[in-house]
C-alpha cells in the first residue's frame, strides 16, 4: 500500500504495517504468542517530487516580460504608422484623381479661350474671366505643353503632320494644332502637333577618274 503525503520535499515518508492476527492467514494455525509472532512489514513510499529547473531571478523574469511587451508595442506602432501612410497615400491619390477629372472636363473651355485669343476676340470682361480661369487651373497643378520649337516627344506629342527641313537637326515641333496638358506627373491630354524632321543632305556626285 502506498500513500502520498504533503510536507517537506526532502523527507521520504514510510508506512509500517504490523500483523497482530492470532490465526496465520497462510497456514491457518493459531499462533503461540502474539508478541513473539508480530511481523513488521515496512514499505517505503516513494513520493515523486516535482523537478524544478534553476530558480529564476524575479528581476530577470520581469525584464524578460518587459522586453516582450516592448517588442509587441514597437510592432504595433510600426503597423499603425504603415497604415497611416497607406491611408494618406490613398487619400492623396483620390484627391488627385478627382482634380484631374474636373480639369479634363474644362480642357475644351480652355481650347475655346485659346482660339478666341488667337482671333483677337478675347477682350474686356471676357478676357479677365478667361485669365482668372487659366490662373486657377494652373495653381491647382495644370501645366500646358506643346509649343513650337520644342523637341518632338512621342510620349506627350501626337504627330498629325510631318515635314522635312534643313533648318532643324532632329524631329522638332513646328506647329501646334491642339495644346497638350499634364496634371502633376500625369498627362491628361497629348498635344496634336506638326513635326519637321531634318532633311538629309543630297548625296555627293561620284568623282570621275581621268
Amino acid at each position: 500500500m502506498s500513500d502520498q503525503h504533503a510536507g517537506d520535499p526532502a523527507e521520504e515518508p514510510q508506512v509500517v504495517v504490523r500483523d497482530r492476527r492470532r490465526i496465520d492467514p497462510e497456514t491457518g494455525q493459531v499462533r503461540a504468542e502474539t508478541g513473539d509472532l508480530e511481523a513488521e512489514v515496512e514499505a517505503e513510499v516513494v513520493v515523486d517530487q516535482p523537478v524544478d529547473g534553476p530558480d529564476l531571478d524575479p528581476a530577470a523574469a520581469l525584464k524578460a516580460q518587459l522586453d516582450e511587451r516592448t517588442a509587441d508595442l514597437q510592432r504595433l506602432q510600426a503597423e499603425y504608422l504603415n497604415y497611416r501612410k497607406r491611408v494618406e497615400r490613398d487619400r492623396e491619390a483620390v484627391i488627385a484623381s478627382a482634380k484631374a477629372s474636373v480639369v479634363t472636363d474644362l480642357l475644351s473651355v480652355l481650347d475655346d479661350v485659346e482660339r478666341a485669343n488667337a482671333h483677337g476676340d478675347l477682350t474686356g470682361a471676357f478676357k479677365a474671366v478667361a485669365e482668372k480661369l487659366a490662373g486657377s487651373l494652373q495653381k491647382a497643378g495644370l501645366d500646358s505643353f506643346g509649343h513650337e520649337g520644342e523637341p518632338f516627344d512621342p510620349s506627350v506629342h501626337e504627330a498629325v503632320q510631318h515635314n522635312t527641313s534643313p533648318e532643324v537637326t532632329g524631329p522638332t515641333v513646328t506647329g501646334v494644332l491642339r495644346r497638350g496638358y499634364r496634371f502633376g506627373d500625369r498627362v491628361v491630354r497629348a498635344a496634336l502637333v506638326a513635326v519637321t524632321d531634318a532633311e538629309s543632305a543630297p548625296a555627293a556626285p561620284p568623282v570621275e577618274e581621268s
